[in-house]
């Protein structure tokens, strides 16, 4: 087994720049930023700041329900424009590295140990079980995913067949959805972006009775071979955690992450922002302002590798 001086880490860096620029000017405005990536035993946050302009009037940090790092500020002088850079440096390891995904509880043994049962103790990932705004329950969707959630299967390995047949039946279509979409739209479309593929997977974990949660966070791509990579053309990423308790690699707790746009398992190229029912839970930033008139809205992503995996030093 390996120890912890054994694991192999990669280095990235991440900037992601918010811009709003108003018609008229903004009088008030109260604003919530979820942009500072989780530090756990397979992701370490080495670096996190956040610029706000104009400067805040006020401005806090605290954990929410999810265990997610939450930004709250205010502004209270009128302004025409809204500028949020939030820069990170993260190290990354593989944490489903020696994952055997044919081992590990069945789909029946864990929707068994998730059914409600008075006085039973709570198990704290039924949270990720019920509807939820954006992720409400289908029978279609039940339908669907029960030809890979089949009982006495390995739910590890179930799991992973409906990601792959997901990406092998939807097509990644910039543009053709908003997040107001609804999933069943994007399940008779057969297309969507990553949110709605995330979204749609977690419906169908849960319409069979399993725990499944939304995470949002940044994926490094690469440009071709002999490009240079494009400052700002990276975006947000979203991809699903579904609960297999036991699971195996001790790095990975009792959650088995799974990203259907790209059909893989997460590895050191994912970097995790934050997790929660469905996108509602984890928006990179929202707010309630007061003017503004009409709105742009700009947002550009840069994720780099700043470090090819590497042991940690013992």
């Amino acid at each position: 087994m390996k120890t912890l001086s054994d694991v192999a880490w990669a280095r990235l860096s991440v900037e992601h720049e918010t811009l709003y620029e108003y018609a008229s000017p903004v009088e008030q405005a109260q604003h919530v930023a979820c942009l500072r990536p989780l530090s756990d035993a397979g992701q370490h946050l080495e670096v996190f700041e956040m610029a706000v302009s104009p400067t805040p009037s006020q401005h806090s940090m605290r954990r929410d329900s999810h265990d997610n790092s939450r930004a709250y500020f205010a502004l209270h002088a009128p302004h025409t424009e809204l500028k949020v850079v939030a820069r990170s440096e993260v190290r990354v390891c593989d944490r489903y590295e020696g994952l055997d995904p044919e081992c590990g509880p069945t789909c029946d043994a864990v929707r068994e140990r998730l059914a409600y049962r008075a006085h039973a103790p709570f198990e704290p990932a039924a949270e990720y079980l019920y509807t939820s705004p954006f992720v409400p329950l289908h029978a279609e969707l039940r339908e669907y995913a029960s030809l890979s959630l089949q009982e006495g299967r390995p739910l590890a390995a179930a799991a992973i067949d409906l990601m792959r047949r997901i990406h092998a039946d939807f097509d990644y279509a910039p543009a053709s959805t908003d997040i107001s979409t609804p999933i069943l739209d994007v399940f008779d479309r057969r297309k969507g972006v990553c949110q709605d593929f995330a979204h749609l997977m977690l419906g169908c974990l849960r319409a069979c009775g399993l725990s499944a949660r939304y995470v949002s966070g940044y994926l490094l791509t690469r440009p071709p071979p002999g490009q240079a990579p494009l400052v700002g053309a990276d975006a947000s990423h979203a991809w699903v955690s579904v609960w297999v308790p036991g699971l195996g690699p001790e790095r990975a707790g009792d959650w088995l992450d799974l990203d259907p746009t790209n059909n893989c398992i997460p590895g050191v190229h994912h970097v995790r922002v934050a997790h929660g029912r469905d996108f509602g839970d984890v928006t990179p930033l929202r707010g309630v302002i007061r003017g503004g008139g009409q709105h742009t809205l700009l947002v550009r992503v840069t994720t780099r590798l700043l470090q090819e995996p590497a042991a940690a030093a013992a």
